[in-house]
């Protein structure tokens, strides 16, 4: 299954009430996206029809994140009217703004995913969806630092031994969609700190020159799972239904965790 088939899915299997999207491109990811969206990106080209109430943000994410309430234009997707006729508590609009599903396709640097991933935490719950995009590449040419080919994942692949060796409290899995795969990311804690008080000795281990040292267990896709088994997975319906409900940290997490047990790629 190809990445944007697999996207395609996602938006359906989370009935996601807002979407974010880092790396914008052409467009073509964002097309899949019908509720109120954010996309960000310092030289983004679309050429394609959007069919969603889109924020284009033609800056940096790092920058875009700085900005004061800078998921502002997704308030209005929980306007308390609305709300109410999609049999939702009107008591959503006065708390804080939440992602439901998040894109990570920007620069093809660990250093600069990784960012995203502690920038989008910050605006994420357990029930949240996030997504890194190229994250198997298929030669060690693919993963270099300083791109030297046509096709170029970067080394975002790394971003997998460091949220499962800094951050084992989330659950990583691994989908094999082509052509470079992707990973997905549940359990998001925005009270976590972990990562950016760790950000120094992450970047003195693993910013290292090229050619880069792929795992083979990457290379190979070892631990990724089919596209056609994450989105058949019948813990969707439950979190849609928990996260619509509010349902608290504490009782949400566990059940969903425990789900999630045989697809972990941390297993």
């Amino acid at each position: 299954m190809k990445r944007h088939e697999f996207l395609r899915g996602l938006h359906k299997a989370t009935a996601n009430r807002n979407y974010l999207e880092i790396g914008v491109n052409d467009g073509r990811s964002l097309t899949l996206s019908r509720v109120p969206s954010i996309a960000v990106d310092p030289a983004f080209k679309v050429v394609t029809e959007i069919r969603c109430d889109v924020h284009l943000v033609k800056a940096t994410s790092d920058d875009f994140f700085a900005r004061d309430n800078p998921l502002g234009h997704l308030k209005g997707g929980r306007h308390p009217v609305r709300n109410l006729r999609r049999g939702r508590s009107p008591l959503g609009y006065w708390r804080r703004t939440t992602l439901d599903l998040a894109f990570i396709d920007g620069m093809h640097l660990f250093e600069y995913a990784l960012r995203d991933f502690i920038n989008i935490e910050k605006h994420s719950d357990w029930s949240s969806v996030i997504v890194f995009d190229d994250m198997l590449p298929r030669s060690i040419d693919e993963a270099a630092r300083d791109r030297h080919t046509d096709a170029w994942t970067g080394d975002v692949y790394k971003i997998i031994e460091i949220l499962n060796r800094y951050r084992p409290d989330l659950v990583t899995v691994l989908v094999d969609t082509q052509p470079t795969g992707q990973l997905i990311i549940f359990g998001a804690d925005h009270e976590s700190t972990v990562l950016k008080d760790k950000y120094d000795e992450i970047m003195a281990e693993f910013d290292v020159p090229d050619p880069q040292k792929v795992p083979e267990a990457v290379l190979e896709r070892v631990k990724a799972v089919t596209p056609e088994t994450l989105l058949g997975a019948d813990f969707w319906r439950p979190l849609v239904r928990a996260r619509n409900r509010g349902l608290s940290r504490s009782r949400g997490w566990e059940p969903l965790r425990s789900a999630l047990e045989g697809l972990s790629a941390g297993r």
